[in-house]
C-alpha cells in the first residue's frame, strides 16, 4: 500500500523542504513554506500522456543528440513590430519569434490594454489571446473602446493548461498572449491555481511549446504586496525577457526591462494612458521637469540623466527637517535610500554640513525611478540647498558621480547631457573636470573636481 508523501514548498522561491521551517533557507522569507501532498511514485506525467500531447519536447530527453556548435544552423528570423516604437525599444528592436516575455505590473496600470493593442498590431500574422480573468465579451468591449479590430485575433477564455496547449496546436499562432499566468491550472501540478508549482509548471510548458514552434509568447503577471512579480525567481529564470510596468504620479507609464536576452536592460519605454488606450511618448526629454512661473525654491535641482539610449531632464527635490526622537531617518522611494544616506555622509565630511540630526526626504518629480550614478552630484546639491535654504541659480544644472573622498567622477555620454540641457534653456552646467575632452570645450560647461568646488561655483 503506497503512502502519500508530504513536502513543504516555499511560495516565494519554490524551494522544497521535507519538514516545515519557520524561515525558508533559500530566499530568507518567514512563514512562506506551505504543505504539499504528492502520491508516492508521482511527480511525473500521468499514464498514457505523451510529451507531444502535453506540448512538451517531441524528442525524449534520453534520445537528445550531441551537436557541434559550429554545425548549428543560425537561421535569422526577423523581429516583429509590436505597434509601439517604445515597446520595440525596450525589447531590443521588436518581438523575437520563439521568445517568452513576462510583463508585470500593479493592477490597473495598463498591462492588458498594452497587450490587446499589440495583438491588434500583430493580428495579420496570427494572434491567440488567452484570458483567464475576462470573458470574450469583456475583451471585445475593451477592443472596441481602444479601436482594435478583432477580425484576426483568436480568443480563448479558460484556465486549463491542456485546453491552452490544444488551442495552440490547432491555431499555430505567431504570437500568443496569456493574461494572466497566475490563473493557469493543471491537475498534475496541484489543486490550487497561483501556487509556485502551478506557475512553474504552466510557464515551462507554454515557453517550451513557443520555443519549439517559433511563437512569441507574452505572459502577463500580477505583483505581490512587495511590488515584485509573484514567484519572481521561478518565472524570471524561465523566460527570456522580464518587463515591469511602473506608474508615475501622473498618467505616465514607464516600461522597464530587468532581464533581456535579446537586448539591453537599461532601456525604458514611456507611455501615456488616454481614453482610447495607451499612447507612446516619443520625446520624453522634458516630461519630468516642473515648469514654474516664479523663482526656484530651495532643495530643487535639475539633472540630465541617461536612461538607455537617450537623455532625460529630471527634477530632484530634497527636504531636511530636524529628526524626531534624536534618530535620523531617510525617506526616498525614487532614488535608493542607501545612496541618499551615503551622499549625505560625504557632504557632512567634506562640506561641513551636518545631516546626522536631520530627517531626509528625497523625491523625483513625475515619479521617475533613477538608478544611474550621474544623479549623485545633483542629489548632493539638492541636499545642500535644502539644508542651507539657498536655492540654486536660475538655468543651472548639475551631473556627475560622487566618490566617498568627495571627488566628482566622470559620467558616460557627457556631451549628450550638456547638449540636451542647453536645448531646454539651461545656460550653466556643472560637471566633472576629468571629462574635459568629451565636453568638447563648451563655454557653458563649468568643470569641477570636488564637491566643495561645485558648491563654490553654484553659490
Amino acid at each position: 500500500m503506497s503512502r502519500n508523501r508530504v513536502s513543504f514548498v516555499c511560495r516565494e522561491c519554490g524551494h522544497v523542504e521535507p519538514k516545515w521551517l519557520g524561515r525558508c533557507p533559500q530566499c530568507g522569507q518567514w512563514n512562506s513554506l506551505e504543505e504539499r501532498t504528492q502520491a508516492a511514485g508521482g511527480g511525473g506525467r500521468g499514464k498514457g500522456t505523451s510529451d507531444t500531447a502535453r506540448g512538451g519536447r517531441s524528442t525524449a530527453e534520453g534520445q537528445a543528440s550531441i551537436v557541434r556548435l559550429s554545425a548549428v544552423a543560425t537561421d535569422e528570423h526577423p523581429r516583429l513590430p509590436s505597434g509601439f516604437d517604445e515597446l520595440d525599444r525596450v525589447l531590443g528592436g521588436g518581438v523575437t519569434p520563439g521568445s517568452s516575455v513576462l510583463v508585470g505590473g500593479e493592477p490597473g496600470i495598463g498591462k492588458s490594454t498594452l497587450m490587446l493593442q499589440c495583438a491588434g498590431a500583430l493580428a495579420a500574422r496570427g494572434v491567440l489571446y488567452v484570458s483567464g480573468e475576462e470573458s470574450p465579451h469583456q475583451i471585445r468591449r475593451r477592443a472596441d473602446r481602444i479601436g482594435v479590430a478583432g477580425d484576426r485575433i483568436q480568443t480563448l477564455a479558460g484556465t486549463g493548461l491542456s485546453s491552452v496547449l490544444h488551442a495552440l496546436e490547432s491555431v499555430k499562432p505567431a504570437v500568443c498572449i496569456v493574461d494572466s499566468v497566475q490563473t493557469l491550472h493543471d491537475p498534475e501540478a496541484g489543486a490550487v491555481p497561483g501556487t509556485v508549482n502551478q506557475i512553474r509548471y504552466c510557464c515551462y510548458e507554454l515557453a517550451d511549446w513557443a520555443r519549439n514552434h517559433n511563437t512569441a509568447l507574452f505572459l502577463v503577471a500580477h505583483v505581490t504586496k512587495e511590488g515584485v512579480i509573484a514567484g519572481p525567481k521561478v518565472l524570471e529564470h524561465m523566460v527570456d525577457t522580464v518587463l515591469y510596468f511602473e506608474q508615475s504620479e501622473s498618467d505616465v507609464r514607464i516600461l522597464r526591462a530587468v532581464k533581456n536576452r535579446f537586448g539591453a536592460t537599461d532601456e525604458i519605454g514611456v507611455f501615456s494612458m488616454r481614453e482610447r488606450g495607451l499612447t507612446q511618448v516619443s520625446d520624453p526629454s522634458s516630461l519630468f521637469l516642473v515648469h514654474r512661473d516664479g523663482k526656484l525654491p530651495a532643495g530643487v535641482v535639475a539633472a540630465p540623466v541617461y536612461e538607455g539610449s537617450r537623455v532625460l531632464l529630471v527634477e530632484i527635490q530634497a527636504l531636511t527637517v530636524p529628526a524626531k526622537g534624536g534618530v535620523s531617518r531617510t525617506f526616498s522611494d525614487r532614488i535608493d535610500s542607501g545612496r541618499v544616506s551615503r551622499v549625505a555622509a560625504v557632504l557632512e565630511k567634506h562640506a561641513g554640513i551636518r545631516f546626522s540630526d536631520q530627517d531626509l526626504y528625497v523625491n523625483v518629480a513625475g515619479g521617475m525611478r533613477i538608478a544611474e550614478v550621474g544623479v549623485e552630484l545633483p542629489l548632493a546639491m539638492a541636499l545642500f540647498s535644502a539644508r542651507t535654504g539657498r536655492p540654486l541659480p536660475e538655468k543651472a544644472t548639475v551631473t556627475g558621480e560622487l566618490s566617498l573622498a568627495g571627488e566628482v567622477r566622470p559620467v558616460p555620454h557627457l556631451r549628450r547631457r550638456v547638449r540636451a540641457a542647453h536645448e531646454f534653456g539651461f545656460t550653466h552646467c556643472f560637471g566633472p573636470a576629468a571629462a574635459r575632452d568629451e565636453a568638447g570645450g563648451s563655454e557653458n560647461w563649468t568643470r569641477i573636481s570636488t564637491v566643495g568646488e561645485c558648491i563654490a561655483g553654484l553659490w
